[in-house]
């Protein structure tokens, strides 16, 4: 197993640790993407290691929904894409002490 895998990973709650300058992104995505890993990156700033997550299916009192959820992140502007190589899809503006929703695009 590679150090970058978490097998229990998507089988529980999700702790969100945010405040002061850090904040947190849900990312709604199609179940065709379930099991996608979506890199996320700063855009601001330099020498920052990206990182990345699985799309999880998760339950919702409406039933699953699928995710990917960056758990820590510092307040600014990010890029997201499919791992390993995939163009940017999506760019959001993470606030501190917010949780932001985005929506992965369809096509």
């Amino acid at each position: 197993m590679s150090e970058d895998h978490n097998r229990h990973a998507g089988q529980g709650a999700v702790l969100l640790d945010i405040g002061g300058d850090v904040g947190a992104l849900v990312v709604r995505a199609p179940a065709s993407l379930a099991g996608t890993e979506i890199e996320i990156r700063a855009v601001d700033a330099t020498g920052a290691r990206p990182t990345h997550v699985a799309v999880l299916p998760r339950p919702t009192g409406n039933g699953l929904s699928h995710s990917a959820v960056f758990a820590e992140l510092e307040r600014g502007t990010y890029e997201l894409c499919r791992r390993p190589d995939g163009p940017v899809a999506l760019r959001v503006t993470i606030t501190g002490g917010e949780v932001q929703q985005a929506d992965w695009p369809i096509g």
